[in-house]
């Protein structure tokens, strides 16, 4: 148990399951989010609703930014009752995903403020957030990182420390959205072209998670496919926002990524046919809609 008091901006999936990982934890939790509901579910779970980032600061020296993307952060700092104008001494652990050239650029505007910022981008998914079960990609000084000890015992499993340099981890978070965005992109092209070389989908799934062209996209995508269960968890359209994140950050080192370009593009047709907000596994409806093949309808 613990007396101290986080901050967490954005109760989405991977916010609101964070929050009440450090609620169970014995943290005091304060939250923000323009959702009401949200507000209200963190209250009733035991948390404090805050009307605006700056009530944030009212009380916490420490806060999470838990949000979709870096224009969100810009608005949870410096925004309309944003938390940077009274957060003089505080610590920003910053774990949405973002440009690492940008998170560089945030570090000497929020130190201009008094405020410290680790850059600290997150995976796992919104069941391992809610466990407390994250995995943590870090990088900030050493003296930064001792600050939020506690938190990360509470809310990873695994906790990386990519180096003391704001931006390691953001570059970090990059690779493994490359990583991710073309597993799930590919496990949908295997799953397509089994269907159409007239295999049953769920033996494909039951062969597939116990050999070699396994991954671990696969075993957890796939069955949101064999369910015709599409309800985002993380949808299509963040992949085109992280992997388009990817490609600018490689064109800016002139280095090619052409597997992530290819995966891309493939996002971007799922969401121009009107999946954006669905799930990601939701990528496979392009090869639907461009052949002859008929998805799996659930398994009832």
């Amino acid at each position: 148990m613990t007396d101290a008091t986080v901050g967490v901006a954005g109760l989405g999936a991977m916010g609101m399951g964070t929050a009440l990982a450090l609620v169970d934890a014995g943290f005091k939790v304060a939250g923000f989010d323009i959702d009401a509901a949200k507000l209200a579910h963190l209250a009733a779970a035991g948390g404090i609703a805050c009307d605006s980032p700056a009530a944030l600061a009212e009380h916490t020296d420490r806060v999470i930014t838990l949000v979709v993307n870096a224009n969100q952060v810009e608005q949870v700092l410096f925004g309309d009752k944003g938390l940077a104008a009274s957060f003089d001494g505080g610590l920003l652990i910053q774990s949405a995903t973002a440009a690492p050239a940008w998170v560089r650029e945030l570090d000497g505007r929020l130190s201009a403020c008094g405020i410290d910022l680790l850059d600290s981008p997150v995976s796992g998914g919104q069941l391992r957030a809610r466990e407390g079960n994250l995995s943590v990609m870090l990088s900030g000084p050493a003296a930064r990182r001792d600050r939020a000890a506690d938190i990360y015992k509470a809310a990873a499993a695994n906790l990386f420390v990519m180096g003391d340099a704001i931006g390691q981890g953001s570059a970090m978070k990059l690779v493994n959205q490359l990583l991710a965005g073309v597993h799930i992109a590919v496990s949908a092209e295997a799953m397509a072209f089994a269907i159409k070389s007239g295999l049953d989908a769920d033996e494909v799934y039951r062969v597939i998670t116990a050999s070699a062209g396994n991954s671990w996209m696969f075993e957890n995508r796939v069955p949101h496919i064999l369910d015709n269960d599409y309800t985002p968890t993380s949808a299509v359209d963040i992949f085109i926002k992280d992997l388009g994140m990817v490609l600018d950050s490689g064109r800016e080192s002139r280095f090619p990524l052409p597997m992530a370009a290819q995966a891309f593009q493939l996002f971007t047709m799922a969401s121009s046919a009107g999946h954006g907000r669905e799930d990601d596994a939701a990528v496979v409806k392009v090869w639907e809609q461009l052949s002859d093949i008929t998805l799996p309808k659930g398994r009832g």
